[in-house]
């Protein structure tokens, strides 16, 4: 026998044997390669679910128009339909996080997809512009549950950092083309279809989601380490609310406008008071050391600045800016 053989060669055990044994060691422990499967079908949920979110931020606008003529509203009203999204979605984003940490991810996602494509299906069958505009409001409202528990669930399930950059490569890619995609789709569904199938297309997407949310996540046990915040939840809600209100009243009634001036006013020192409350509370609603950060406050920054960008280029006219 060759030395290189006698040095391989297991007691006992024939070389074919010996060869598979040394095969299975180095392929990992069994399951490992369909684990690593179900990571990415997680990544696919994780992505639904973001495109969701990002989709209804720009699908309604190219909508309106005939929602308008269909439900009878004015263009003053017209702009509401957008506003109570991002309102909503805004001013509870920071919640939404919290109850993911104290509530576990998945069941905050699974009940972010349900409430979004229940609020879907509402604003789809509005027989006027209030229930338009409810649906509207409690879609934001469960989109802000849904983007932080599918952004944890993501960081979660993908620990090893060359996959994890991965993973957040897609994830990004569909955050940022999703504005586009809405107003692509939103064409051709109100072209070929309704209007009603720009609201009506996320019961679709949520149900596949959902199915997958069950399948592939495992529940979490509630973390006793994470408290609510009730100071600093009140306060940064009313005071996102006051500046976005604001906004929307400078596009209609000017920037000099009474109403204007005092929605911004308040929304500015409700959010100043926010602040000093987290730099007292024992578990803060946001840490300041996070956006204090150069890295995660710049990274922060250019975030908002390119989504200013991406929307104010996709406005078609005032009244479907969002």
């Amino acid at each position: 026998m060759p030395p290189d053989a006698e040095r391989t060669a297991v007691p006992g055990i024939d070389t074919d044997r010996a060869a598979s044994l040394t095969a299975a060691a180095t392929a990992g422990p069994p399951g490992a390669a369909a684990a690593a499967d179900r990571r990415w079908w997680v990544l696919g949920v994780v992505g639904l679910a973001q495109l969701m979110v990002v989709l209804d931020a720009t699908i309604v606008n190219i909508a309106l128009p005939s929602a308008q003529h269909d439900l009878g509203f004015s263009n003053a009203d017209r702009q509401w339909v957008v506003t109570a999204y991002s309102l909503a979605f805004g001013s509870l984003l920071l919640l939404g996080g919290r109850l993911s940490d104290l509530f576990g991810q998945r069941r905050m996602l699974i009940i972010g997809l349900t409430g979004f494509a229940a609020a879907s299906a509402l604003g789809g069958a509005a027989t006027g512009f209030d229930m338009l505009v409810i649906g509207r409001a409690i879609q934001g409202a469960f989109g802000a549950l849904l983007a932080p528990a599918a952004l944890s669930t993501l960081a979660v399930t993908f620990s090893d950092p060359a996959e994890r950059g991965k993973a957040f490569g897609v994830y990004g890619a569909i955050a940022g083309a999703g504005g586009a995609v809405g107003l692509l789709l939103g064409g051709v569904l109100t072209e070929y279809l309704s209007w009603r199938w720009c609201l009506y297309v996320n019961v679709v997407l949520a149900l596949v989601a959902v199915t997958g949310a069950v399948r592939l996540l495992a529940n979490q046990p509630r973390d006793t380490r994470v408290h609510l915040d009730p100071a600093g939840t009140v306060l940064v809600v009313a005071g996102l609310v006051g500046v976005v209100y604001g906004l929307s009243e400078a596009e209609t009634k000017g920037w000099g406008a009474p109403a204007t001036i005092a929605l911004l006013a308040a929304g500015v020192v409700l959010l100043a008071a926010f602040v000093l409350v987290e730099r007292r509370v024992p578990h803060p609603l946001l840490p300041l050391r996070i956006v204090l950060d150069r890295f995660r406050g710049g990274s922060y920054l250019a975030i908002g600045l390119s989504a200013i960008g991406l929307f104010g280029s996709s406005c078609s006219s005032p009244t479907t800016c969002s």
